[in-house]
């Protein structure tokens, strides 16, 4: 979709510079809602941010920039010409900082701006959906002004915002997962009950059964590298009390009881949610400042003993590409894309981000071509709007924060704002988030037991 906006809006980019969404589109793309091209938009410019963030921090940037005549300070300069860019910022993990730091201030100012709007109608409306291209200026202004800030305490500062905000943005991911998964089981189930159950039925039981064997081996694999006889205790708890935490949920899950008060309950969100569980810890085990307990993933694929230390970065490079690294971000862009583009009406991660006028029109309102034969976005929220506009520019500002913790692998800058090292309460914010994570699931799940009263739908 976001490829498709962009090459079918450069013919009538002109328009669109201080237009709304509906220009977005044309006779090439698929009629849709004026709700969901903003989001997606608004998700494009953060995996803009994200993509940019990547290429500073790629091994061997600094090299290059020094090869540029002029460009980096302290360099060879051209026709005499002082050399002003410092390349030891517009690189590496400060380049990092700055650019998710602008990113977090853009998302953040606009999430104070569409506080309370409660429909297209509303003044502010037109600002959340047009004005592209002032948008993207402000972005810029955003990101350029962020390199000109000093080193010192603003590295330090900004770690523990990223730590916090990206601590929070791990449970909303969860909250998304177990919308997804509820999502899935129920439309699979409805399939099923329509026609060819043994098809249906089969394929939920089957990514039942590999989330449950991808979770149990990853367990094995942790105790086998990740452990040793006569050290990592910490690991040895956490793996442990998430295994065990994870089993009473899926029983949970099952119970009776539970099933019900909520027939959509099951062993798949249960199987997913445990899945997840298994990569929190095995992120937050890549924290550990003890190396023994933390071996690199190189070592392990070139046959290293456990035992053998992760090899450490030169000063201020961060190796964000490791397996652990690549796979948050996969999950990262996952949750983004199903939070911009899903529809479902009746969930409860809906009575969080979504007014109880958007659900209701977000069912009603459907967007078709025009009687010119082309293929626009419908405005569906002129009598409510069908998501939070403040909540979900709070949700991309607590995405920039794990964006960049997740690009610096939640390394703390030393003292010297040197190098980045790893440290223990990187780890027991990722281990606390999985806990806290598992405790809302299992709320989910005993909720309308011990609140019959209230509706749960």
């Amino acid at each position: 979709m976001g490829a498709c906006m962009a090459l079918c809006s450069l013919a009538s980019c002109a328009s669109c510079l201080c237009g709304s969404a509906p220009c977005l589109l044309s006779g090439c793309c698929p009629s849709t809602n004026n709700s969901t091209v903003t989001r997606l938009v608004f998700s494009f410019f953060l995996l803009m941010g994200t993509v940019v963030s990547v290429i500073m921090i790629l091994p061997g940037m600094e090299t290059q920039l020094k090869k540029i005549p002029g460009f980096c300070k302290g360099g060879a300069s051209i026709w005499g010409i002082e050399n002003k860019v410092n390349c030891d910022i517009i690189v590496g993990y400060k380049s990092v900082y700055r650019m998710c730091f602008a990113m977090a201030c853009f998302f953040f100012l606009f999430s104070l701006i569409m506080i309370r709007v409660r429909s297209s109608k509303d003044p502010r409306a037109p600002i959340q959906n047009g004005f592209w291209f002032f948008k993207f200026l402000i972005l810029v202004g955003i990101t350029v002004g962020a390199f000109f800030i000093p080193d010192g305490t603003f590295n330090t500062v900004w770690y523990y915002f990223g730590v916090v905000g990206s601590f929070i943005f791990i449970i909303i991911q969860l909250i998304l997962l177990i919308d997804f998964a509820h999502s899935w089981n129920e439309a699979w189930v409805e399939r099923a009950e329509e026609g060819n159950r043994k098809c249906w039925f089969a394929g939920l039981l089957s990514f039942t059964i590999l989330h449950y064997a991808l979770a149990f081996a990853a367990v094995v694999l942790f105790y086998v590298f990740y452990t040793q006889p006569d050290d990592c205790t910490e690991n040895k708890v956490f793996i442990s009390l998430n295994l065990i935490f994870c089993v009473i949920v899926s029983i949970v899950s099952i119970l009776p009881k539970v099933q019900e008060a909520q027939p959509q309950s099951g062993l798949l969100q249960a199987s997913l949610i445990t899945l997840y569980t298994m990569y929190v810890t095995w992120s937050a085990m890549t924290n550990n400042p003890n190396r023994k307990c933390n071996p690199s993933l190189l070592s392990l694929v070139s046959g290293g003993s456990s035992s053998t230390p992760a090899p450490t970065s030169a000063p201020g490079q961060v190796q964000w590409w490791d397996a652990q690294g690549i796979v948050g971000l996969v999950i990262f862009l996952f949750c983004t894309l199903y939070a911009s583009i899903r529809s479902s009406n009746n969930t409860q991660v809906n009575k969080l981000m979504q007014t109880e006028e958007g659900q209701r029109l977000s069912a009603d309102v459907e967007a078709t071509p025009g009687e010119d034969g082309v293929r626009r976005a419908v405005d569906n929220e002129e009598d409510g709007v069908t998501y939070s506009y403040s909540f979900f520019h709070f949700s991309l500002f607590l995405a920039s924060l794990y964006i960049m913790m997740t690009l610096t692998n939640w390394y703390q800058p030393d003292t010297d704002y040197q190098a980045m090292l790893s440290t223990m309460p990187a780890v027991w914010v990722k281990i606390s988030s999985s806990w806290l994570g598992l405790a809302l699931y299992l709320w989910t799940l005993v909720a309308p037991l011990i609140l019959p009263d209230r509706d749960f739908s």
